[in-house]
């Protein structure tokens, strides 16, 4: 499809030139592949994954044990002189937790691991989109190119004609000069779509720090628009991962209500006697005023904001895919009604009123308004395939099209 459009919007022009034999030709699949690698942003999902996993080790740890040493009557005064009658102890203190503490802070900690493997999926994506949009832009500078060059070569026929009636005096002199103004500015044009092209090759490559230079892409604008139903499931995941954690955190603060005991036992020297006795100890918190009820309260309303936040996001997603899809449509509607229907009609009208131009039967204000009627029907199909970008990038976003995991699931 794009194949015939181009070759109708486009006819008789000439690609910029890129040595195929050192050219470099990417698909748009590869592209992303490459960046994925290549950037910072996998990086970072990959340390919030190992920092979550050191988290759910900590999280498994015990309270540590203490060894407190205490003497009393050391000295003093009278038969208390130093040492005359000092005690000494040495207790070994472990703190035991209660309610299920340890069990709880595990569970939490695995549901940080969840929620950073789902956050990392939709970077992934995020960035996907980024380096779609950047692809997308390469093709696009490339048909600019062509269609400037076109312009071009429109305006430089106009020239020769003009000429040729000016040079036998049948039109005034200032036509040439409007006709080399046209010509100047199709030249000013083409320089500035080459820049374009140079620096849309350059913003592609920038995600896998490459130049652009004797780099190509391959590949087609004008895809099978997503159904409305396929949502991304790494949004969901995501969502899905954080309501479960804010449930483990629910459980985690109820863990907390319960009071830990700490007991201890060791032996006490008795400097008068010469004997060691045994001690033994427990601490129970009588937890009369903290029951934690704040905290508990807390994260359970933020479990209900996570839901009902993940919900008017996961709804928002389905209404924005939709839009999208109409949105889509349109815009390739439009390009398609432009290359069968407008384009072919105004490239005719060009050549009759070059044709009656050249017999004298029109002015060359007439052809000139020939000429920009197809001017302006290119930039139409330019401006509706640029809106057609942006809204592919975004549905194959929303639909997880990037999205290894979800291919996977997919073939399952």
């Amino acid at each position: 499809m794009l194949i015939s459009l181009r070759a109708a919007i486009l006819a008789g022009a000439l690609l910029v030139a890129i040595d195929p034999a050192f050219a470099e030709t990417l698909t748009l699949e590869q592209a992303v592949a490459r960046a994925t690698a290549s950037t910072p942003v996998e990086r970072a999902g990959q340390a919030a994954v190992a920092a979550a996993q050191a988290g759910r080790r900590q999280a498994g740890v015990r309270p540590n044990p203490s060894v407190i040493v205490q003497g009393d009557n050391l000295f003093g005064t009278g038969r208390y002189g130093v040492l005359g009658q000092a005690e000494v102890s040495a207790v070994y203190s472990q703190p035991i937790e209660r309610g299920g503490k340890r069990e709880a802070r595990v569970a939490l900690a695995d549901r940080d691991i969840t929620v950073a493997e789902a956050a990392a999926r939709v970077a992934r994506l995020e960035l996907a989109a980024a380096v779609e949009q950047a692809f997308l832009d390469v093709i696009i500078a490339d048909d600019s190119l062509k269609i400037a060059d076109t312009r071009l070569t429109i305006e430089q026929g106009m020239q020769r004609e003009a000429l040729r009636r000016v040079r036998g005096y049948k039109d005034p002199l200032f036509v040439e000069t409007r006709a080399a103004a046209r010509v100047a500015q199709a030249h000013i044009e083409l320089d500035a779509a080459k820049a374009r092209q140079t620096s849309s090759r350059a913003a592609l490559a920038a995600f896998w720090g490459g130049s652009g230079e004797n780099l190509d892409v391959t590949g087609v604008l004008f895809a099978q628009i997503p159904a409305a139903s396929g949502l991304a499931s790494a949004d969901e995941a995501l969502s899905d991962a954080e309501a479960a954690r804010a449930g483990a955190a629910i459980q985690l603060e109820e863990a907390r209500r319960i009071q830990d005991y700490t007991v201890s036992g060791g032996a006490r020297f008795l400097r008068e006697s010469n004997d060691v006795a045994a001690v033994a100890g427990i601490t129970i918190p009588l937890g009369r005023f903290d029951r934690n009820q704040g905290a508990i309260e807390r994260a359970r309303a933020e479990r209900v904001r996570i839901e009902a936040a993940a919900e008017a996001a996961r709804f928002e997603r389905r209404r924005r895919l939709a839009t999208l899809q109409a949105q889509a449509r349109a815009a390739s509607n439009q390009a398609q009604a432009i290359v069968g229907e407008i384009y072919p009609r105004t490239t005719k009208a060009l050549a009759q009123v070059r044709e009656g131009y050249a017999r004298g039967g029109f002015n060359f204000r007439d052809m000139q308004d020939a000429a920009d009627a197809i001017i302006r029907a290119q930039d139409q199909w330019l401006d509706a395939i640029t809106r057609y970008r942006d809204l592919l990038t975004e549905i194959d976003r929303l639909t997880g099209r990037f999205d290894a995991a979800q291919t996977t699931e997919t073939n399952r």
